[in-house]
């Protein structure tokens, strides 16, 4: 626990004294931390607060779940939805994500939908395909007043905590891909969507990545864990 807000509290004071107004930067800690971390970013116009998953139920028999609403009272603002390791291990569907989806925007809470393929998926060339599909299946039951509230976060599955590192023309090419296709689907409306890339971003490759024409920031993971590297990151955008 103090491990936790140690760094939240070194990330808040770098941010705060480091990074350029027009920035946003969004926090997921764990559940545990929500609470005193909505506490160290009160008042900051830079900082804001994301919890990591959230239940499909809004209410009723569902022991150790965590609502929207839930959520929404300790001043949560935004939650990822449909992280590759969620998937993965939880097995969650695209049926059930969408579900998600629905409670979080009930709840006025933005989404930040992952999307993304798994090593196999790259290497057979159908990642294009699976990823719309992702997106078809969870998001596209949505009105556009509804999608005008979601943010997209592309995880390359293979380059996460992997070291690798989907190159900037890779990360472009599915960044334009997705644009193309929610703006096929949503029309204007896409064309504003934050596009988010996630994928071992680090200090090193973090501007090139996001000098992309698609990319609108970084879903950090392992970078986030040192203060110095995460701040790093948000200052190359």
């Amino acid at each position: 626990m103090d491990e936790g807000l140690k760094l939240t509290s070194e990330i808040v004071n770098m941010v705060e004294d480091e990074v350029s107004s027009d920035v946003k930067v969004i926090l997921a800690p764990p559940f545990v931390h929500l609470s005193q971390v909505k506490n160290l970013i009160k008042g900051s116009s830079k900082l804001f607060l994301s919890a990591q998953n959230c239940s499909q139920h809004n209410g009723g028999g569902v022991t150790g779940e965590i609502s929207t609403a839930m959520l929404k009272s300790t001043g949560v603002q935004y939650v990822i939805i449909g992280h590759s390791e969620r998937r993965e291990y939880f097995n969650e569907t695209n049926e059930q994500l969408a579900q998600k989806v629905d409670a979080a925007l009930a709840n006025g809470l933005t989404p930040i939908f992952c999307c993304g393929e798994p090593l196999e998926i790259r290497e057979a060339g159908t990642y294009i395909d699976y990823v719309q599909n992702q997106l078809k299946e969870s998001l596209f039951h949505l009105p556009n007043e509804a999608f005008k509230n979601i943010v997209i976060a592309y995880e390359p599955i293979w380059a996460i905590g992997t070291g690798k590192t989907a190159s900037s023309d890779q990360a472009q090419e599915m960044h334009a891909a997705i644009r193309t296709f929610l703006v096929a689907k949503y029309g204007d409306v896409a064309k504003d969507t934050s596009l988010l890339y996630g994928g071992s971003c680090k200090p090193s490759n973090a501007k090139e990545l996001f000098a992309c024409n698609d990319v609108d920031g970084g879903l950090i993971g392992g970078a986030s864990l040192k203060s110095r590297d995460f701040t790093d990151i948000v200052k190359s955008f």
